[in-house]
């Protein structure tokens, strides 16, 4: 199954990933998910465009989620599994995004470890600095595994099935994208958590787009009877 515009889930997610790795502050997720609507039902949702301050979430200072809609009301009017795959790009999507950011800060830290020097020498070299960032690196590529499944799952999977890999890939890529952010931000030291330092404002679009069709350990169904 494709978008209205030709593009496959796993395209989508790409692009939402590489968005956030650069934070770029174009609005995307919103645009996606009202389009999908559009194709869909076959008109463009009624609901006024909302913002992330105006669903509970914390603005993420990139304006990435702008046009942001959670349940858009023209959806009740679609098959069950038409919104089901609605809500499987929604948790694919954001969590693209997620992954984006964490690529984003663990390359920003990996850079500054690199020239930062201690002592006489670059603190990259130092076991406690580079094990942290290869820890990064680790739960990255885990995400990366997780995220690119559920993004195919969305076109190819049946519909219950895409919507359990998108919240495996929400959580995973959630809790990881946090500590990759976190470190990042560590290895930087005071200067992480101030405006000289983009390290921060990844970690804001991560807990931004974790807020977005947020799943928790008990929505997870690991498949036992």
């Amino acid at each position: 199954m494709l978008r209205s515009d030709g593009a496959s889930g796993v395209e989508v997610a790409i692009v939402a990933e590489e968005f956030a790795r650069g934070l770029v502050d174009v609005p995307f997720i919103g645009p996606v998910l009202n389009d999908e609507v559009r194709r869909i039902v076959g008109r463009e949702p009624a609901a006024p465009v909302a913002g992330p301050e105006s669903i509970g979430v914390d603005v993420d200072l990139t304006g990435s989620k702008a046009g942001v809609i959670e349940a858009p009301a023209e959806l009740a009017e679609a098959a069950a599994e038409d919104r089901q795959r609605w809500y499987a790009l929604a948790l694919a999507v954001t969590s693209a995004d997620i992954l984006g950011a964490a690529r984003g800060a663990h390359a920003l830290a990996v850079d500054y470890a690199k020239v930062r020097e201690q002592y006489g020498a670059p603190i990259g070299s130092y076991q406690a600095v580079a094990h942290m960032l290869a820890e990064g690196l680790a739960l990255i590529e885990g995400s990366i595994s997780v995220l690119r499944h559920a993004a195919w799952a969305v076109d190819e999977l049946p519909a219950d099935e895409a919507v359990r890999a998108g919240r495996y890939a929400k959580i995973y890529c959630a809790r990881a994208a946090r500590t990759v952010c976190e470190t990042a931000i560590q290895v930087h030291g005071g200067i992480g958590n101030t405006w000289e330092c983009l390290a921060h404002v990844f970690l804001r679009r991560v807990l931004t787009s974790t807020d977005l069709w947020p799943v928790k350990l008990e929505d997870i169904d690991l498949g036992f009877s």
